[in-house]
């Protein structure tokens, strides 16, 4: 079987840690989780660590434009 004749075009490769951080919501919305999850939080109230769990919404063009160069193939 032949082999496909290439066009010279480069595979977009996802930047890993993009993806893994940030996520895309069916409106289109990019959105990220909080920090400060994994380690020191002995003293921290059980209301604060609830609210470190939900994501919230990427604010700022630059920041949007450049998560979705980084990570093209997101869903």
């Amino acid at each position: 079987m032949p082999r496909k004749a290439s066009d010279g075009k480069y595979k977009l490769k996802t930047h890993k840690a993009t993806s893994k951080r940030f996520r895309l919501t069916g409106t289109g919305l990019v959105v990220r989780t909080k920090g400060g999850k994994s380690h020191l939080r002995r003293r921290t109230s059980v209301r604060t660590i609830r609210l470190l769990t939900e994501m919230v919404a990427v604010k700022g063009r630059g920041f949007i434009k450049r998560v979705k160069r980084l990570a093209p193939n997101m869903k």
